[in-house]
């Protein structure tokens, strides 16, 4: 019966302390050791005044905390060219460098004109160049653009700089009352954006595969309901709201259903809702808890947690209905698994003797790969590229967010100034 509880309150009823209001700062606390050396020379700015956004500083920002580069710090460089003309690429060979990012911003009436330049240092050729004409408003996401561009030109793999994270946090208001809210950042945490506030606990939030809509759970009528939310409007609807738990909602690849966790006929158990015509489908029949599904990537299975084994383990069943199949056999506990975006691996809560961390397990061997330390590691999540892993942690006594690459040579903590904040999901 404890263990019972114990899985119950873990997936479905998370609650927490803290203020989450004020600034991000991401820490790198493992880099990688072959990261590639490249500098990002500040771009010349022809204007009036200062630029609305640093644009090489959030380049550079987001290709440190890749894993994959290490940049030049600015104090370092011997020159700051922003034309190819003014490149003398043996200055920056001396400095070890293997590429070189130069760029201008220029006005264009109301807009901005953004030139920027990759050199491959070594080989003396330019290999990248591109020139976009934005608004104010859209210079921070340009800046990501170009990471994005820079990372796909340079590993192959694309970036994952220019997308969202949703996740939820809550604030003590008036009365020592909390105040919960789900809110959606650009990657590196800037631009917060409230979807939903409640002074009952939200959580579990869910990105559709177009990155349009959020599902999640709210107990704003005292009772667990599950919402689905469309981001440019506001607008949402209340999807499953059935007697007893509403919970752990995951959108199908096609975006037309929803896996969930419902226990109105007695034991929680997982269905698939279809959004279309409401009708729905009955998964699992077990005494045991069945809850936290996941799609597999083309929508033929789910995985989900159950403790129908005697402990939380991950298992598998068809996303139409059929036999179920046990995938986790090591460790105390396996719990939250979600599928990688090329289905190869799943990522999930690994535990043993209640030290809980984050683990991969390869899909065709079924090894698992330990990728963190814990101590109280939860809620993962896959980068779009599948090279990073987002994820709850602690700092001290505060819970904030982090990251792993998928080889762990490579973590950061993302924590606000002051609070705690939780239940992170990265959007496709």
């Amino acid at each position: 019966m404890v263990l019972l509880r114990k899985l119950v309150l873990i997936s479905l009823c998370l609650l927490w302390n803290g203020v989450s209001q004020a600034a991000l700062t991401i820490e790198i606390t493992k880099g990688a050791e072959t990261a590639v050396p490249i500098a990002v020379v500040p771009f010349a700015e022809q204007l009036p005044g200062r630029a609305p956004v640093d644009i090489a500083a959030v380049v550079q920002a987001d290709l440190s905390r890749s894993g994959y580069f290490k940049t030049l710090p600015e104090r370092d460089m011997l020159t700051k060219p922003s034309d190819a003309a003014s490149v003398k690429l043996r200055n920056w060979r001396a400095l070890g460098q293997d590429y070189l990012l130069i760029g201008q911003l220029s006005p264009n009436g109301s807009r901005y004109n953004v030139q920027f330049q990759l050199f491959d240092v070594y080989q003396g050729v330019q290999i990248m160049g591109y020139r976009l004409t934005v608004s104010a408003y859209e210079l921070r996401r340009t800046a990501h653009h170009i990471s994005d561009l820079v990372f796909e030109k340079l590993t192959g793999k694309p970036g994952v700089f220019d997308t969202r994270i949703a996740y939820v946090t809550s604030v003590i208001g008036a009365g020592g009352k909390k105040q919960y809210k789900l809110q959606v950042a650009d990657a590196d945490g800037y631009s917060p954006k409230t979807i939903a506030a409640s002074s009952e606990p939200l959580m579990s939030p869910a990105w559709s595969p177009d990155g349009k809509k959020i599902a999640y759970v709210s107990f704003e009528r005292k009772r667990s309901a599950i919402y689905v939310q469309t981001l440019a409007t506001g607008q949402r609807n209340r999807v499953a709201s059935f007697r007893g738990i509403n919970g752990a909602p995951a959108f199908s690849p096609d975006g037309k259903r929803l896996a969930l966790t419902l226990s109105k006929d007695g034991s929680p158990d997982i269905y698939v809702l279809n959004l279309a015509n409401k009708s729905l489908q009955k998964l699992t029949k077990s005494y045991a808890i069945d809850t936290e599904p996941n799609w597999s990537p083309d929508g033929g299975n789910i995985v989900f947690t159950s403790n129908r084994g005697g402990k939380p383990q991950l298992y598998m069943i068809p996303s139409h209905g059929g036999r179920v199949t046990r995938l986790t056999f090591t460790g105390d506990y396996n719990a939250r698994g979600h599928f990688s975006h090329d289905g190869k691996s799943i990522v999930m809560v690994h535990a043993n003797r209640g030290d809980y961390r984050i683990a991969v397990m390869d899909m065709k061997t079924r090894t698992l790969n330990v990728l963190t330390a814990g101590p109280l590691d939860e809620s993962p999540s896959f980068a779009p590229n599948d090279t990073m892993i987002l994820y709850a942690s602690k700092k001290g006594n505060r819970s904030v967010l982090a990251a792993v690459s998928v080889d762990g040579r490579m973590q950061q903590k993302l924590a606000f100034e002051s609070g705690e904040v939780r239940e992170p999901a990265w959007a496709p």
